[in-house]
């Protein structure tokens, strides 16, 4: 687990990122900020009163010398971001609405990623999953083609580095959404080192068994091969078939992918959420995440229960996305 935040470490330091905490106030955000920024691997923007934040640090006995402090009541730019807010959201919202949402941390903090005084965003420690993505879909969006963010697990133990989708977000994908997530997961992977080779899950291996359901998954992967041709992408699968090489042999044995896949592309979020959890406390993996993936700019969920070392681990990443 050291070994992949080590890389992420090296792939940043020194590349001058800014990443954005709402939280100002809360002592595992200060905590690890204080610790990212004093190893020098990124700056932290925390939002918030900086009396209030400052006397927070003192308690806490953690330092915020390179840390910035951003208060949305006196912030000097707030004029040109009511306006940038207003043209963003198209008639949705008039001056006076922009001046009171922008009071909203999650909101201030995402509009200063989309006007580029930051690099990302990590909120979620004192927030609802809502709380920190709506803003960023609002007011970020999604990549040009990409429809849906959707949430990804590196999932790691000792050497191995596997990745989990859609874990987080998407209920009930269609085909063109498993599409969409799979190529995006891929491209997620090798952020982490992962070559990825894709295989989509489902109760059917190869049509071993026919429903709307399989239907779905296979259709989800011709529209992924035709997105991203040179993608190693396969399914449907049980998920023996495309991790067992033996079991690969017997019930897929046409297909490029031999019971090596390292991308895990699951039909619903109902599989993928139990997927991830039995992967995690029964096979000992640790799960890093959930990644949101498909955004313009890197905005990353925290769990409300998060460690210290989460806030700092997803703050890595968060500034390896933004690279």
């Amino acid at each position: 687990m050291s070994n992949l935040f080590d890389e992420l470490t090296a792939k940043i330091k020194g590349s001058n990122k800014t990443v954005v905490f709402p939280e100002g106030l809360d002592e595992r955000i200060l905590t690890a900020a204080s610790k990212l920024s004093a190893e020098g691997i990124l700056t932290p923007i925390l939002i918030g009163d900086q009396q209030q934040i400052e006397q927070k640090a003192t308690e806490l006995n953690v330092v915020l010398t390179d840390c910035k402090i951003i208060n949305p009541n006196d912030y000097e730019k707030i004029e040109d971001m009511v306006n940038t807010f207003v043209e963003r959201r198209k008639g949705k919202a008039t001056e006076e609405d922009a001046r009171k949402i922008l009071l909203d941390e999650n909101y201030f903090g995402t509009m200063l990623v989309y006007m580029n005084e930051a690099d990302g965003l990590v909120s979620g420690a004192a927030h609802s999953t809502a709380d920190t993505v709506r803003p960023a879909l609002q007011i970020i969006k999604t990549k040009e083609g990409i429809k849906k963010t959707s949430g990804v697990f590196i999932m790691v133990r000792n050497d191995e580095k596997y990745v989990f989708a859609d874990c987080a977000i998407n209920i009930a994908p269609d085909s063109n959404d498993l599409a969409e997530i799979a190529v995006g997961s891929a491209e997620t992977g090798k952020l982490f080192g992962v070559d990825p080779r894709v295989a989509m899950l489902s109760f059917s291996t190869k049509g071993s068994a026919k429903s709307e359901e399989t239907d779905k998954v296979a259709e989800a992967i011709n529209i992924a091969k035709e997105k991203a041709p040179s993608l190693v992408i396969d399914g449907e699968f049980q998920f023996d078939a495309a991790f067992v090489p033996s079991v690969a042999a017997k019930k897929a044995p046409e297909s490029e992918i031999k019971g090596d896949a390292n991308v895990f592309i699951f039909p619903s979020l109902e599989a993928g959420n139990i997927g991830y959890k039995i992967a995690q406390r029964l096979g000992g993996f640790e799960a890093v995440g959930p990644i949101l993936q498909g955004l313009n700019k890197p905005v990353n969920d925290l769990s409300r229960g998060c460690s210290t070392e989460d806030v700092f681990n997803l703050a890595l990443i968060t500034a390896a996305q933004a690279e």
